[in-house]
């Protein structure tokens, strides 16, 4: 794998070569990754895997064609070869006319805020398989686990970078570092299996592996012999590692290029008021050592923290530059890029804002309610907002966490359910998409 300033090199490289095969515009852009992990059961070793992999993708225009193309050789012959196919494949694409790169203008300079992604301190593979030994030890000593799918320990290292023909150049790198472990509880066909996991850009920002193994086993013995729910319409709390799916919809709803091609749920609700008052949803890049923060975007744009939901109303769209000239607006910075293509759009490092209420306070007036801790099944309809999911969770009465419950499923309505959402003060800091524990009114759950 590179370094961000050799990834730079290359990319720079490869618009230059575009540029000289006869393309008018062109970007460049260079990831890379390196990780280890070795993962332990029943206290032996498992497996150790080392992998690495880079890429470089190439976009073009002549003219208000385009065309994408990419390459895991990165020598020169290779990128010069592979220029001349873009070129060749754009000149006999079809014309665009939103398509290019972003306005020159807009590009964000150098030099780029230092957000702390990178860990200077890189584990040995016997410290990763002690950290794996610990996790899962940890897990198997709590009362009612009777086996274990292990414990792993992994690091890693990625390299970002992007060059474009009209000025933009910029790079640069992360770490990574994760815990995890599954155990299952009970026999025969009575088991329950659970787990727990931490990632971070920092050791120091994990808990221990013994906290990780010690709340996967706690969790599947939890899960041990599951009632079930009557059918009916009732309040559904989700809890902090499944809640984010909830503020995933949403982002997905608003994204730019939903809107222009009219197939989201939240279409002509820019402005309006969706959520009660009082509820926040904020994206922020550049938080420090943030799991998905950026110091600039896809197509070379600056990133900043906004509010995506203000006191419950819709701010507006997540646009890249081919999305804000179709709908006539602004990029908003948050172009993301994969493996060839245009730019998506994704936000950075998510968070529902916390209220003041604890989760006993949530739900204290639930008379009967369930508290949904796995989600299964992917059915959420992205035009229509309707939602159904697959669950298993624990009961509430009486304003009680009780027994656990699986085999159902919950149903609603996303524009529905947004209306009747409410929040918790346990806001949790380690995901992509942070949330607290989310109480939502009116749900249709189907079970016996």
């Amino acid at each position: 794998m590179l370094s961000p300033d050799q990834a730079l090199d290359r990319a720079q490289a490869l618009v230059e070569r575009a540029r000289r095969a006869g393309a008018d515009a062109a970007d460049a852009v260079y990831s890379g990754g390196a990780s280890e992990s070795v993962s332990i059961r029943l206290g032996k070793l498992e497996d150790v895997e080392r992998s690495e992999s880079e890429h470089l993708d190439l976009r073009v225009f002549v003219g208000s064609r385009s065309a994408s193309i990419g390459s895991s050789d990165l020598s020169d012959a290779a990128l010069g070869e592979l220029a001349e196919r873009a070129v060749a494949m754009a000149r006999a694409a079809p014309e665009d006319p939103y398509a290019g790169l972003a306005a020159q203008d807009l590009l964000s300079r150098a030099p780029f805020p230092d957000l702390d992604l990178s860990d200077p301190h890189e584990p040995s593979p016997e410290a990763l398989r002690e950290q794996a030994l610990a996790a899962e030890d940890a897990a198997r000593a709590v009362a009612g686990v009777t086996n274990s799918e292990g414990g792993s320990a992994s690091s890693s290292a990625r390299a970002f970078a992007l060059a474009t023909s009209h000025g933009f150049a910029g790079a640069y790198g992360g770490t990574g570092r994760a815990l995890s472990a599954s155990v299952v509880a009970g026999e025969g066909s009575s088991m329950q299996r659970d787990y727990a996991w931490r990632s971070a850009h920092h050791a120091e920002d994990l808990i221990s592996p013994e906290e990780i193994g010690k709340l996967a086993g706690t969790r599947a013995v939890a899960r041990l012999n599951p009632g079930r729910l009557k059918s009916g319409t009732m309040p559904v709390v989700f809890d902090p590692r499944v809640g984010g799916s909830l503020v995933g919809h949403f982002a997905g709803a608003i994204s730019g290029s939903a809107i222009a091609r009219r197939s989201s749920f939240l279409l002509d609700k820019e402005g309006e008021q969706i959520f009660a008052s009082g509820i926040q949803i904020i994206d922020d890049p550049l938080r420090p050592r943030g799991l998905i923060s950026r110091p600039f975007d896809g197509e070379g744009l600056p990133t900043a923290a906004r509010h995506l939901v203000k006191d419950g109303r819709i701010t507006g769209w997540l646009m890249d530059s081919a999305a804000a000239r179709q709908l006539g607006r602004a990029p908003t910075g948050h172009a993301v890029r994969g493996h060839g293509g245009a730019p998506g759009v994704s936000p950075s490092n998510m968070h529902l804002a916390a209220s003041s209420l604890s989760v006993a306070e949530l739900i204290a007036d639930i008379d009967e309610g369930v508290l949904v801790t796995e989600l299964i099944g992917h059915g959420v309809n992205g035009v229509t907002g309707d939602y159904s999911r697959g669950a298993s969770g624990f009961r509430i009465v009486k304003g009680e966490i009780t027994g656990p419950v699986a085999e159902f499923t919950i149903a609603g309505n996303l524009i529905d359910m947004f209306a009747h959402l409410s929040v918790a003060s346990d806001l949790e800091w380690h995901r992509s998409v942070n949330v607290p524990t989310i109480r939502v009114d009116g749900m249709t759950v189907a079970g016996d």
